[in-house]
């Protein structure tokens, strides 16, 4: 399988906590892949570490091919990398539809100037890029409506159509389950599917092993900012390490 995202040797040092401890792994094309750990982790570090919102201290991030850490975040973003986040960053007093317009200038424009500069060619690039993602989460019927109108669960899909706004080749999802019922859950679970048989890559942060394990084609799993194990669900599963360390099982 080819290497769309390669992470080398990879640190990320707070002061004295070393967040992220010389990680190294891949993600490959069309690939659907979860990053397990209990809290501290460092699951969130090394995705921001990825999408530019942390700087590396050590190693390199490369996509295909191209050296990315060092980068910004628009600069990433614009290379086909979006992402969620486990707060959700939504603008509440914005409408959902130009929420995921907000996405569609960043990939489009770069600038909401350029975007308004760009005249109505572009106008139209972003218009229908954001109603195109909003009719992958189902949530055009919201469109005019306020953003602090919707439910949690649907605030969770506007932010999924506002990285998918961006046309990414690979999107990375924080949590995206986080604050779900089981019901929501398994709905989540079968778009996340869809959308990684649409042909985007998929890499998944996530506390419900469930939805993991049952959606993931690979399982990379931290702890104390370490890489443990590295495999299919079937083998993680079973890894002694993770069961110690993410399930605090000791047999």
């Amino acid at each position: 399988m080819t290497a769309m995202l390669e992470v080398d040797n990879v640190s990320r040092r707070f002061g004295g906590l070393m967040a992220v401890d010389s990680v190294t792994t891949t993600v490959g094309e069309r690939e659907l892949v979860g990053l397990i750990g209990p809290n501290g982790a460092g699951k969130t570090t090394l995705f921001n570490l990825i999408s530019g919102f942390t700087p590396v201290s050590s190693g390199e991030i490369r996509y295909r091919g191209e050296k990315i850490s060092g980068l910004k975040p628009s600069v990433i973003a614009s290379k086909g990398i979006s992402r969620t986040f486990q707060n959700l960053r939504v603008f509440p007093n914005m409408t959902v539809f130009d929420n995921v317009s907000v996405g569609a200038v960043g990939a489009i424009g770069q600038t909401p100037w350029q975007a308004i500069v760009g005249g109505s060619n572009r106008a139209q690039q972003i218009s229908e890029r954001s109603w195109e993602a909003l009719e992958k989460v189902q949530l055009t019927r919201y469109a005019n409506d306020l953003a602090a109108n919707l439910a949690y669960g649907k605030r969770k899909y506007l932010e999924i159509a506002r990285a998918l706004a961006m046309n990414p080749d690979l999107l990375i999802l924080d949590e995206p389950a986080a604050g779900l019922n089981d019901s929501e859950t398994a709905e989540l679970a079968s778009f996340i599917k869809d959308l990684h048989s649409s042909g985007i890559t998929v890499m998944l942060v996530e506390h419900d092993m469930g939805l993991v394990m049952s959606i993931c084609e690979r399982i990379v799993v931290l702890a104390s900012g370490k890489k443990i194990a590295d495999a299919e669900p079937s083998v993680v599963r079973q890894n002694r390490e993770v069961l110690e360390a993410y399930l605090g099982v000791d047999e």
